[in-house]
């Protein structure tokens, strides 16, 4: 059964592809607002675990909720009606819309004009344009790309692009955001920036937030509770500190000669 007092609750999710079991046994629990890390060596299952958790594959037995609803079995879309976003490990903007429209789409989530309203342009639809147009430009604000507004999303340096993804996702209105290896390709001053990034979108936003991450100095500074995996199962649960001297993970990252 899933703890009412978690946001996302996922319970003994199991996933295989033929006879490779990718997730086995896979559960997690995010309270409110709290700031989670999910890591493991390359090919683990992190990211087959978000595609459960996202919809993006069904899993073959266990359960999972959302903000008390459960969602296995939805679409991914579905999904985040109901309040998930994630981003990618490889970035997945519009890259020939603007920085300003690939914000506004994902606004267009949200809004509750029908698609006759839009054609007879009623007065709530014009509501709602504005209020986008507003809330736009104040998500790019916040991410200091206020002044890129109208630059082509593909034209921007690499960790404008990632900021603008998570504004992207935050756009929606999530309150569990996911975040796939959000400081890959970034250089050190650029991670220090994503960091705070992380811990302001959190509190400002309210959000729950899970992320995967291979840079181990960005999940130790910024989780609270991490997840390790590794060959699909879980072998760790605990603090920064906990995971770090834990012996499983240490064999795990270094191998069995490296712990002796």
């Amino acid at each position: 059964m899933s703890d009412p007092s978690s946001v996302l609750s996922a319970i003994s999710i199991s996933k295989s592809f033929g006879g490779l079991k990718a997730v086995q046994d896979f559960s997690l629990s995010l309270g409110p607002g709290s700031l989670q890390g999910l890591i493991g060596p390359n090919g683990a299952g992190k990211t087959t675990a978000f595609n459960l958790l996202t919809g993006v594959y069904q899993a073959d037995s266990g359960t999972i909720s959302l903000a008390g609803v459960d969602i296995l079995g939805k679409k991914p879309s579905e999904i985040a009606a109901i309040g998930m976003a994630r981003t990618f490990q490889n970035i997945r903007l519009f890259g020939n819309l603007s920085v300003l429209d690939n914000v506004k789409i994902a606004c267009h989530l949200r809004v509750k004009h029908t698609m006759m309203g839009a054609v007879m342009r009623t007065m709530l639809n014009r509501r709602e344009e504005v209020e986008i147009e507003r809330r736009s430009h104040e998500l790019l604000k916040i991410f200091d790309l206020d002044n890129r507004v109208d630059e082509e999303a593909s034209s921007l340096p690499y960790g404008d692009q990632r900021r603008l993804e998570i504004a992207r996702a935050i756009a929606t209105d999530p309150k569990v955001l996911l975040l796939d290896e959000p400081a890959a390709g970034m250089n050190p001053q650029e991670k220090i920036a994503l960091k705070g990034l992380i811990r302001k979108v959190r509190d400002q936003f309210k959000l729950t937030v899970l992320l995967i991450e291979h840079d181990m100095s960005v999940v130790m500074d910024l989780c609270e509770k991490i997840t390790v995996l590794d060959h699909g199962q879980i072998i760790a649960v605990g603090s920064p500190l906990e995971v770090q001297n834990n012996p499983k993970v240490i064999e795990a990252y270094l191998g069995v000669e490296a712990v002796a």
